[in-house]
């Protein structure tokens, strides 16, 4: 017998819906509870998109949830468990056979020009900062400390898990998500005899913090994962590693760098 409450997020596709249909029937058969509002196991079924959805949708509750990934298409970096697996995950489910680990996350604070108090995000993947229409200007701070004045097309700020995303294709470093750091890679940064930047991705510890200050203007587009926040006139934003975490129900967690094999080089 099992007190557990499981929510279920889906994307809209068919074999999702036929998956979370059949997922439904195999944990109520094992006694699991069917609650979207309060759950203590979170199941998303798609790929890593619904992932971050179940995160976003469940962050004010992470001390109290565990979450798992079930993809019917192409392997995930979230998603462990494919949809014809169903039987061996609910069983694992029940006979407790599984290994908790958890994850770093990204504490964003960002402060508008007209508001005393800056809001407060959490980000699962990346942020990423960049201006509509001209050449983004901002100057980078380390622990308060001036580091240089990027000006280029925008900046990404990106988790060891979300290293493999948007961070990845604009030059950064991949970072196994063990590590508790998070990285600041630039986007199509102007470097010449009159500008000059790092021009690399930046490791930053989580004993360290990150400050950009931002040009004032009002054109700024900034995403946290797969959102765009409003984007008023910004002042600054910064960055460090959350005092939340992410906890995975690692039933039977693929080893990273295999994953990572898997996604980007296949059979060598």
């Amino acid at each position: 017998m099992t007190d557990g409450k499981v929510a279920i997020i889906q994307n809209k596709q068919e074999a999702s819906s036929i998956a979370k249909k059949k997922l439904v029937s195999l944990l109520q058969e094992a006694n699991y509870t069917i609650d979207q509002n309060d759950p203590n196991i979170v199941i998303s079924i798609g790929g890593d998109g619904t992932f971050l959805s179940a995160f976003h949708e469940f962050e004010h509750k992470l001390d109290q949830i565990r979450f798992l990934g079930v993809h019917t298409g192409h392997l995930g970096f979230y998603t462990d468990w494919r949809d014809f697996e169903l039987e061996e995950l609910v069983s694992n489910l029940s006979n407790k056979q599984e290994s908790s680990i958890s994850y770093p996350l990204l504490d964003l604070q960002v402060k508008y020009r007209d508001q005393k108090a800056p809001k407060r995000f959490l980000a699962l993947n990346e942020a990423t900062m960049k201006r509509a229409t001209r050449t983004m200007v901002a100057d980078v701070y380390i622990k308060d400390e001036l580091f240089e004045r990027f000006r280029g097309d925008g900046l990404s700020v990106s988790t060891p898990t979300g290293s493999t995303a948007y961070n990845k294709s604009v030059g950064g470093a991949v970072l196994h998500p063990r590590i508790n750091a998070f990285q600041l890679a630039e986007i199509a940064s102007l470097n010449n005899r009159v500008f000059r930047t790092l021009g690399s991705p930046i490791i930053i510890s989580d004993s360290e913090w990150l400050t950009i200050s931002l040009e004032e203007s009002s054109d700024y587009m900034v995403t946290i994962d797969r959102a765009t926040i409003q984007h008023d006139d910004i002042e600054w934003i910064s960055f460090k590693i959350a005092d939340e975490r992410i906890h995975f129900a690692s039933y039977r967690h693929m080893h990273f760098w295999r994953r990572v094999k898997d996604a980007f080089i296949g059979e060598v």
